[in-house]
């Protein structure tokens, strides 16, 4: 009985030295599409998060702006202190404001438009665009 099972064996040590190391190849290659796959999602992480940041400054500028003491140069001002709060100070550098009608009511609009973070931060400029609106009081 031993003797069979040990036949077994060696009729096959030409199919299992192909195969050998061959597992270190899959590692490598396995690893390396799974570190791929995972800085591809905390880049989209990264670009989502810079999103969100911008569309709030831009809504909480536009708010800050349309109270009774303050203007469009206010809204603008707050708009690029809390971008340069939370990012990098070129996310900031293109703000502007204005006054549109929106269903009938006059409304503060402030549009940031900043780089999309391709690789970190870097990225092609004025390539994302967010806007905040806000109601403006009578």
């Amino acid at each position: 009985m031993a003797a069979s099972v040990r036949a077994a064996g060696r009729g096959q040590p030409g199919v299992r030295g192909r195969e050998q190391g061959s597992a270190v190849v899959d590692f490598v290659l396995v690893g390396g599409l799974l570190t791929m796959f995972f800085l591809a999602i905390l880049q989209l992480t990264l670009v989502l998060h810079v999103r969100n940041t911008l569309i709030d400054a831009a809504a909480s500028g536009a708010r800050y702006g349309t109270l009774a003491d303050r203007g469009p140069g206010d809204a603008e001002e707050r708009t690029r202190a809390l971008i340069m709060t939370a990012l990098n100070p070129s996310f900031a550098e293109e703000v502007s404001t204005g006054e549109v009608t929106v269903q009938g009511l006059r409304t503060l609009e402030v549009t940031v438009r900043a780089p999309m973070p391709v690789v970190g931060l870097i990225g092609p400029r004025e390539m994302l665009e967010v806007t905040g609106h806000a109601a403006v009081q009578p």
